[in-house]
């Protein structure tokens, strides 16, 4: 008797785990919120004085990969950051002859001529920030993208 009430309670339990009651596949990747598969996002950074993408749109509170290449033949740098942190680092990059503190940060990478890196960083807050490079001159010749954090 109890092995036939055991083996009852297996078959319904198993039964319930098997019935799709409507609910998605537990495999099914979340499409938002901190659980949300990380972002990868193609950038390239130009003689021309460009960053491509000029915009781009990213989730906040979810890894954003930028795969960062510079297809030029000069140093050019990826940086992060609002409006006023831009500033700040062009003023610093300015006075340091516009080199010299091209190097990797948690925001920011340097890439050299024909160099591939990633920059991986987590928005936190929706607004909007920025990508700029600031080798001299580069950042006030254009050399930013907007990235809109929703």
């Amino acid at each position: 008797m109890r092995t036939t009430l055991l083996a009852t309670i297996a078959g319904t339990v198993l039964l319930a785990a098997c019935s799709s009651g409507g609910s998605a596949p537990s495999s099914a990747a979340p499409t938002e919120g901190p659980t949300a598969a990380p972002v990868r996002i193609e950038v390239t950074l130009s003689d021309a004085i460009r960053i491509e993408p000029a915009a781009m749109t990213v989730p906040a509170g979810v890894p954003v990969t930028f795969v960062v290449t510079n297809t030029g033949k000069v140093l050019h740098e990826f940086v992060l950051g609002d409006e006023e942190a831009q500033a700040e680092h062009e003023a610093e990059m300015q006075a340091m002859g516009g080199h010299s503190m091209v190097h990797d940060h948690p925001n920011a990478i340097g890439v050299d001529p024909g160099e591939t890196k990633e920059l991986t960083f987590t928005f936190e807050q929706p607004g909007t920030t920025y990508a700029g490079c600031h080798v001299t001159g580069h950042y006030d010749g254009g050399m930013k993208a907007e990235i809109t954090v929703e």
